[in-house]
């Protein structure tokens, strides 16, 4: 005699394989996530002015339907900090803001944030533009309570990578980032550097159950704000993947991997799922 299944028990047995395939969202001993400027996904993908950020795409997970959420550059970065645009319509300098952002809350956890920002001229510094270097593209700084060791320059990221925040932050400067020049000359500008200056982190974090973020602060205003986001590190499966994100998305995840208090928009966005390994693979 066959006895079939209550209808409960069945539609478990049918799920399971979907259950199984889920994985939960790792927990990095570092993220460093680095914003670069202006430039559209199709600019990047495929093109060989950026041999470098290429392999990363073809080593990492790269997210076919990423995009920003404004225009101009000022306004991106906040939410990726912040969880919101605190509606700043543009790159107005100096800015005062107050409220939970990324450093706070890990900061509730015990935990370390800081941003490492190319031609910055000294720890906290809160001027509008130093050289090459340009607040706008700091979101820490607008924060009064952001102590001066968050608030770094580039050229005190850490030779040891195990020295590094739980999250980090790398903007590069204006020369280095993408916004600046034809594309002919400053998509290979910023990939060189991005190698030259991240490859050795980049290799570190295979082995040090560590991540990269590479993402874009915006497009160039042709392909409706969508930009380049890759991740890259032991815990990512590699592909394509066609989920829709943006920056309270990666923000979202971030919070996520540390049990975080999620703020602002950040909140009402998902984290980003189903492109983590097997733990132990």
């Amino acid at each position: 005699m066959i006895r079939r299944l209550p209808v409960r028990l069945l539609f478990l047995a049918l799920a399971l394989p979907a259950f199984a395939l889920a994985q939960p969202i790792p927990r990095p001993d570092h993220v460093v996530i680095v914003i670069e400027e202006n430039k559209s996904f199709e600019q990047i993908v495929g093109s060989a002015q950026a041999p470098y950020i290429n392999a990363l795409a073809s080593e990492g997970a790269l997210f076919t339907r990423s995009f920003a959420v404004a225009h101009p550059s000022e306004p991106n970065y906040l939410a990726l900090f912040s969880g919101s645009t605190h509606g700043v319509p543009d790159d107005r300098c100096p800015l005062r803001l107050s409220g939970e952002n990324l450093a706070t809350e890990l900061a509730r956890k015990g935990l370390g944030f800081a941003i490492y920002s190319e031609s910055m001229p000294a720890p906290g510094f809160t001027g509008c533009a130093a050289g090459h270097y340009a607040r706008k593209h700091n979101p820490a700084a607008n924060w009064a309570d952001t102590p001066p060791q968050a608030n770094l320059p580039f050229s005190m990221f850490p030779a040891d990578y195990s020295k590094l925040p739980a999250v980090s932050f790398v903007v590069p400067d204006l020369l280095n980032d993408m916004h600046d020049g034809e594309p002919a000359a400053s998509i290979p500008r910023g990939d060189r550097w991005l190698k030259e200056h991240l490859d050795a982190y980049v290799k570190w974090a295979r082995t040090h159950n560590s991540l990269l973020v590479l993402t874009w602060d915006e497009d160039d205003g042709s392909s409706a704000n969508r930009i380049v986001t890759i991740f890259v590190g032991p815990m990512v499966k590699r592909g394509e993947y066609a989920e829709r994100i943006d920056h309270y998305g990666v923000l979202r995840t971030v919070i996520a991997m540390y049990g975080l208090r999620p703020p602002g928009e950040a909140a009402r966005s998902a984290p980003i799922e189903g492109i983590w390994r097997p733990r132990g693979r």
